[in-house]
């Protein structure tokens, strides 16, 4: 019997499962898009807290993200474009993600940004309310400043 990864592209066991039980990590920022999705839909919630950039994830509210993961039946994940270079470390991926509320059917959709630091890729919280001020440590880690690293993505 044959289970599908909730991101649709093959099985589970071949596809985000390795990088949600930490044996593998995503080679583009579509593959970590895909398989936050699909942490989503298994309610694995400390791959979302750990695949968030780093300056970000202590600000994000984890009991909301388990409660929303759970309170959804994820139905489809459809990629719109995925645009891997918008400059050396930075991508950015569209796409709409299909779940049921239990009422109804809704369809989340969405350009996210991925900023790469030391060789992982990390999503770019838009509705984190942590940003530093132009001149500070970015949220990625990166060392730089946030106005020469990922501002311009937030």
């Amino acid at each position: 019997m044959c289970n599908s990864c909730p991101c649709g592209s093959s099985e589970y066991s071949s596809c985000c499962q390795p990088l949600h039980l930490g044996q593998s990590v995503a080679q583009s920022a579509e593959q970590l898009m895909r398989s936050r999705y699909s942490a989503f839909a298994k309610q694995h919630i400390d791959y979302i807290v750990k695949t968030t950039a780093l300056l970000q994830q202590q600000h994000l509210d984890v009991p909301a993200i388990a409660d929303w993961s759970k309170a959804n039946q994820w139905l489809k994940l459809e990629v719109l474009q995925a645009q891997e270079k918008l400059d050396k470390n930075h991508a950015q991926v569209e796409f709409k993600a299909h779940y049921h509320d239990g009422s109804q059917a809704h369809v989340h959709h969405e350009v996210s940004h991925f900023v790469k630091h030391d060789g992982l890729w990390y999503f770019l919280d838009p509705t984190n309310e942590v940003f530093p001020t132009m001149k500070q440590a970015c949220v990625c880690g990166s060392g730089k400043k946030f106005k020469q690293c990922c501002a311009q993505f937030l």
